[in-house]
């Protein structure tokens, strides 16, 4: 069998900061692909503001070095478990992936998750210990971690039998051996290994064409680009070519322009053939999995299998009294436009009408998914508001199952107690804990996803923000019947429109959290904060001290309040209650109840009491 000895295939997996994105930076530097005078930055993959901000990969992002006579093309690929289509999507362009596992942290849920979607493609792997020279790294008990984990996920003997190579991303060093003094300012282990350990791709460069579309970009010069791979044959600029649809059939189109891609930039081509990793345009819809071959050889590659939906939120139109005050995007036309556009690049998002010609049923992977979905629009002037996450149900053997999440906690020893109890009481199955000798306790469980909506913020909290918390979509399993976590206090809600003032806010700060500063503008129907009690309270914090020739005008500047809390977009989204939605804008974020109008609000949740009881 004929290969392409020139180009090598890989795919960078790994739990989220493990270092995948700087190890990238380094195989750039230290390739022989850009000149000297290249400045990349920390991150130059991470090109999404979003993803500068998080410190995370949101959009599986492909480069290629140049190593001797040799191309490798390498894709980084989110670690987060909410980005999982991402990562599945790619493994069908690769060889072989390289995994990276932090040498104090060990193997997490999502090296977990991208491990097995690696071997279930039957990958050849590599291991990169990295963060050697990290504190307490263990990385010798971290390979067997690795080696135990391989095994658990039935790697075959080939597989088991990987390579390990040892690194400072960060410092540029790599070693093959784990005693950190062996480092050496160099990637030509990783780079030697890949050449000498990927399978080369296979040339049928002589076979009609086959190219799968595995990730979308647009360009509004060119407009929609298909990613992918080229299986079999050649593509050249000009050919007629055919799309086998996703539903079966088939469209003629030229193609208008070919993308490779080296170092940072994405350059024309003329041609490209099998093994190749290349842009493709010409095509206004072509879809991730479908496949692009020759007019009179019309065969399709398998569709590539992306897991479904877990969470889904309300979206809709915002309809607050501040409506259009913020944001230039309000209707519903453009905000359901958006939406689709949205669907030609993310794979793991589904938009369902409603009843409702302004609300849409939004599916994703996980709150993280969804909430960078909402900061996104946000960003491009759309006002909108959305519902309390709720997961999704499906008959599986005849029976109603639901998603349930691996969950893996690490927590100093003295709040582990305090965290067990907390998962206990949202239903989770404590499967393992290990103790360390360095004052931390992991904790390992098995728990429904309903139950981990709003617990990130509670954990925080329960840990001094010492704790970490990873978790990653593991199977459906029949419902938890009777039982319905949520937030237990109610809310203080605004009776009246108008700003906050001090003398408001201190008069019923007694009973409960402050969300809001003075001088903020409110709305009836608004949520300035929690209760301390159960029951919603409907508060005015809008109204001002009477003045009286006795008191001084001056005399309510000395009065203070305790410092509100703001609650970030995350934290506000767990806040939701079934009768609430966060209403969004470019500037602002505000809680608020479903049902505004106070008496109106009351009536409705006296009808539904009596309606259950």
């Amino acid at each position: 069998m004929k290969r392409r000895e020139d180009i090598r295939n890989v795919a960078i997996i790994a739990h989220v900061d493990h270092g995948k994105t700087t190890l990238v930076n380094e195989l750039l530097k230290q390739s022989d692909t850009l000149d000297e005078h290249t400045d990349i930055g920390d991150r130059a993959l991470d090109s999404n503001d979003l993803e500068k901000e998080r410190g995370i990969t949101i959009l599986s992002k492909n480069t290629a070095v140049k190593y001797g006579d040799k191309q490798i093309n390498i894709l980084d690929t989110p670690g987060h478990a909410d980005f999982g289509g991402e990562v599945e999507r790619i493994m069908k362009m690769v060889d072989g992936v390289l995994l990276i596992v932090d040498a104090f942290e060990g193997t997490m849920p999502q090296t977990r998750f991208v491990l097995k979607k690696a071997l279930e493609q039957h990958l050849t792997p590599i291991v990169i210990i990295n963060k050697i020279d990290r504190p307490g790294a263990r990385p010798e008990e971290v390979v067997d971690e690795v080696l135990d984990l391989f095994i658990e996920l039935g790697a075959d003997e080939d597989q088991l039998d990987f390579p390990v190579i040892y690194a400072s991303a960060m410092n540029g060093t790599t070693s093959l051996d784990s005693d950190p003094e062996t480092q050496e300012h160099t990637m030509n282990p990783i780079f030697d290994t890949i050449i000498n350990t990927i399978p080369a791709p296979i040339d049928n460069s002589d076979e009609p064409l086959q190219f799968q579309v595995a990730m979308l970009d647009y360009n509004e010069f060119v407009g929609r680009v298909g990613i992918g791979r080229v299986f079999r044959g050649k593509i050249k600029v000009g050919d007629q070519v055919t799309v086998m649809k996703l539903d079966g059939s088939q469209k003629n189109f030229r193609v208008t322009k070919l993308f490779g891609f080296f170092g940072l930039k994405r350059l024309e081509i003329q041609e490209a053939k099998a093994g190749d990793l290349i842009a493709v345009s010409g095509m206004e819809d072509i879809f991730v999995g479908e496949t692009v071959c020759p007019v009179d050889h019309p065969e399709a590659l398998p569709l590539l299998r992306i897991d479904p939906p877990t969470l889904q939120m309300t979206f809709m139109t915002n309809t607050s009294p501040f409506v259009g005050r913020e944001g230039d995007n309000v209707t519903a036309r453009k905000l359901e436009d958006r939406l689709k556009v949205q669907l030609h690049t993310d794979v793991s998002l589904k938009v369902e009408d409603t009843e409702s010609p302004d609300a849409w049923t939004v599916s994703g992977r996980g709150e993280l998914h969804l909430s960078i979905l909402i900061e996104t629009l946000r960003r491009e002037g759309f006002e909108l508001a959305v519902s309390r996450p709720k997961v999704i149900y499906r008959e599986i053997d005849g029976k109603l199952s639901e998603p349930f999440e691996s969950v893996v906690i690490d927590t100093p020893d003295e709040y582990s107690g305090a965290v067990i109890d907390s998962m206990a009481q949202r239903k989770g199955e404590m499967l393992n804990m290990e103790t360390g000798n360095n004052g931390q306790t992991r904790l390992e469980f098995s728990t429904p996803t309903r139950g981990l909506i709003g617990y990130d913020s509670q954990f925080l909290s329960m840990t001094r923000g010492y704790g970490i918390l990873n978790h990653t979509f593991s199977e459906y399993k029949p419902v938890i019947r009777g039982w319905e976590p949520g937030r237990r206090n109610g809310a203080l809600v605004s009776i009246n429109q108008g700003k906050t003032t001090t003398y408001a806010i201190m008069g019923v700060e007694g009973r409960g959290t402050i969300f809001v500063d003075p001088g903020t503008e409110v709305y009836e129907g608004m949520i300035i904060g929690q209760s301390s009690r159960e029951r919603d309270i409907s508060v005015n914090v809008t109204k001002g001290k009477n003045m009286t020739n006795v008191r001084s005008a001056t005399k309510d500047q000395t009065a203070t309040i305790k410092k509100p809390t703001h609650l970030t977009l995350e934290e506000s989204l767990e806040f939701l209650n079934e009768d609430e939605l966060l209403e969004i804008t470019p500037e602002s974020i505000r809680l608020r109840k479903r049902i505004l109008e106070t008496n109106a609000r009351e009536k409705a949740a006296k009808k539904a009491k009596k309606a259950t009881e």
